[in-house]
């Protein structure tokens, strides 16, 4: 806050009245002081959330180790790191300008984003932190579907591309301002753009397609369905996990970084604290029910 000769000198310049001048100078330092405590809150608050966000990698790495064979355990474990390595290259060197780079508010529709490309210009670092937490979470996402079936130069490389254009390609389009699908845009889509908390398009979705579309260039695994020779088997072979407590301690890990990856997509928790108490809650009554639904439905299925 100024000194009072300061804030004296101020009111004389300005010709005010000199209570008026010291009592709007007060609560100005204040309404200064109170936005600094609130900017400190909204970036533990997403430094938290994004620290959840990451900790699911190990979730991933757990649950895909544990429903791989055990010979190929150790390659499955090298994939989530290789995950968050090349994802983090890709997404601090193009990913993030691709996704949210040069946004502006009432600015034209664009394909991409076309500044910020390493980091460098206006970037909030925090946010760029939490979108790289949401990037390797979509990367990991496709790891079960290609376990045991893919080399690992090829995953570094899918990882790398993934994580910084065919993700920030699907965010601009859904979360930037300047997406024409967004929400948050100028003129959203028939009215309202797509409504889109916690990523179910932007990390869901198109973590399903990637998965899909490996899947069908991979194909099985080999000695699934065909033999050595590529003769179809009789019966297909069952290849079981080789551990299900990892898978157990994984999936309790993804529950458990779910309360950063959905309640934290609030981004500020200052404006909306009762959002975020909702968001939690139906959180946790989704995991819930959606495990008792799996267990009653394979029940009947037996």
């Amino acid at each position: 806050m100024a000194s009072s000769k300061t804030i004296y000198e101020s009111c004389i310049d300005s010709e005010l009245d000199i209570s008026q001048c010291v009592s709007d100078t007060f609560e100005a330092a204040l309404a200064s002081k109170h936005h600094t405590y609130e900017t400190a809150i909204n970036t533990s608050f997403l430094l938290f959330g994004g620290a959840l966000i990451y900790f699911m990698q190990t979730g991933f790495a757990m649950l895909t180790a544990g429903s791989v064979r055990q010979k190929n355990c150790k390659n499955i474990l090298l994939w989530n790191l290789l995950d968050s390595c090349a994802g983090a290259v890709g997404y601090w060197s193009v990913g993030y300008a691709f996704a949210f780079g040069g946004d502006n508010f009432g600015g034209p529709i664009t394909f991409i984003g076309s500044k910020n490309f390493f980091l460098t210009g206006d970037v909030e670092l925090i946010f760029w932190f939490f979108n790289f937490a949401f990037a390797c979470t979509l990367s990991s996402i496709v790891a079960g579907t290609v376990a045991e079936r893919c080399q690992m130069t090829a995953y570094l490389f899918y990882s790398y591309f993934l994580c910084g254009f065919v993700y920030p390609v699907v965010t601009h389009q859904i979360w930037s301002v300047n997406g024409f699908l967004s929400a948050y845009s100028a003129n959203p889509l028939w009215g309202n753009g797509v409504i889109d908390l916690a990523g179910s398009g932007p990390v869901h979705m198109c973590g399903g397609v990637s998965a899909l579309v490996a899947a069908l260039i991979l194909g099985p695994r080999r000695g699934r369905f065909y033999d050595d020779d590529g003769t179809p088997l009789e019966t297909p072979r069952e290849y079981g996990p080789h551990s299900v407590a990892l898978q157990f301690l994984g999936t309790f890990c993804l529950w458990f970084g779910w309360y950063g990856f959905n309640p934290c997509s609030v981004l500020k928790v200052t404006a909306y604290p009762e959002t975020t108490a909702l968001v939690a809650v139906n959180t946790t009554l989704a995991a819930a029910t959606g495990a008792i639904s799996a267990m009653f439905f394979g029940k009947l299925s037996l």
